[in-house]
């Protein structure tokens, strides 16, 4: 099987690297030159909660030839359109592209390179891109053994394909195979939104909002929001490492200090994670936050739920991106403050 890893940036090369370490046929791809010459010359290099190293075959877009059997989509979904149009001159009718991104761009996916060769995926751990050549793993490294994707056919059906797929990444980490793909976007989305949407707008990683009142209060209700859209839009979340993510609804305000808890203990093993948006934006470049935040204010305007955490999110990466001044955590927490009394 022939592979390529599109968008070799902080989980890229991990996932990359690990491919190549089982003897597989991959290519990591990614458009940052000194970053693809560093990962030919002395390989893939990961550092943090593990030490490892691989050698790996590396390339920018241009140079790119023959099918691929599997890609692993890993770029932002800023640029999906140019990147997947670009991409369809190496697939053919057995290719298969895996959508690991943020969010859940599959239908955008889909429309391009056809529906029949998308399988959708959610990574499950965190990374920060160190420099050329170098990708720190920031989620505890047996955590990461166990729970590193969950992958699934649009259809939610078991097939011969996922199984293949599903042996290729369990190379990387515990690869588990969900027959409710949409829910499983979903329960990465309010993921993603509570902590990843806050680690960018405050400027910390998600130690960061766990250990604030107020910023994990927020997180709370942002995830609370997030429920009540899903639900609304006819969604049901999967569970995630063995939790009940929609459990986490507030019900009632005597039910926030239990939520409190049960985020804190759930994300104790990605402390050290910090949002990717919040690594864009310390390299002044746009983040996804209308892929991750905000999904939910558009999906429910014409539901009528009021969705103010997500928005004050969105507003504040936002102002972030426009500025190219990063967020500061005391100024910007006391928005979160006002919205919580």
């Amino acid at each position: 099987m022939r592979i390529a890893v599109l968008g070799a940036g902080s989980l890229g090369t991990i996932a990359g690297a690990y491919i190549a370490a089982g003897g597989q046929d991959v290519e990591l791809i990614d458009v940052y030159q000194a970053h693809v010459d560093a990962l030919n010359e002395t390989g893939a290099k990961i550092t943090g909660t593990t030490d490892f190293h691989a050698e790996v075959k590396a390339i920018t877009p241009e140079n790119m030839s023959g099918v691929y059997d599997l890609v692993l989509l890993l770029t932002k979904q800023l640029y999906n359109h140019s990147i997947l149009q670009d991409l369809l001159p190496f697939l053919n009718d057995q290719s298969t592209v895996l959508s690991l991104q943020n969010g859940i761009p599959e239908e955008q996916v889909a429309s391009i390179v056809g529906r029949e060769r998308v399988v959708a995926g959610s990574v499950e751990f965190g990374a920060t891109f160190i420099k050329p050549g170098v990708s720190e793993l920031t989620t505890e490294f047996n955590r990461f053994k166990e729970y590193a994707f969950q992958i699934g056919e649009l259809t939610g059906e078991v097939t011969e394909r996922i199984e293949q797929i599903k042996k290729i990444l369990d190379l990387v980490g515990g690869t588990h195979i969900s027959t409710n793909l949409v829910g499983t976007k979903w329960s990465k989305l309010l993921i993603n939104n509570a902590f990843s949407g806050l680690s960018a707008a405050l400027n910390t990683e998600f130690g960061g909002v766990l250990d604030h009142e107020i910023s994990v209060e927020s997180a709370v209700h942002i995830a609370d929001e997030t429920i009540k859209v899903a639900h609304a839009n006819g969604v049901e979340f999967a569970d995630m490492g063995g939790f009940d993510i929609a459990s986490l609804e507030v019900k009632s305000e005597k039910d926030i200090p239990e939520r409190i808890q049960t985020l804190r203990d759930i994300m104790r093993s990605s402390r050290l994670l910090k949002a990717s948006m919040l690594q864009d934006l310390e390299k002044k470049r746009k983040t996804e936050i209308d892929y991750i935040n905000g999904v939910i204010p558009r999906l429910a305007l014409e539901k009528g739920i009021p969705t103010p955490y997500n928005d004050m999110v969105v507003s504040l990466v936002k102002h972030a991106e426009e500025t190219k001044e990063l967020p500061v955590f005391d100024s910007n927490i006391k928005f979160f403050e006002e919205l919580n009394n």
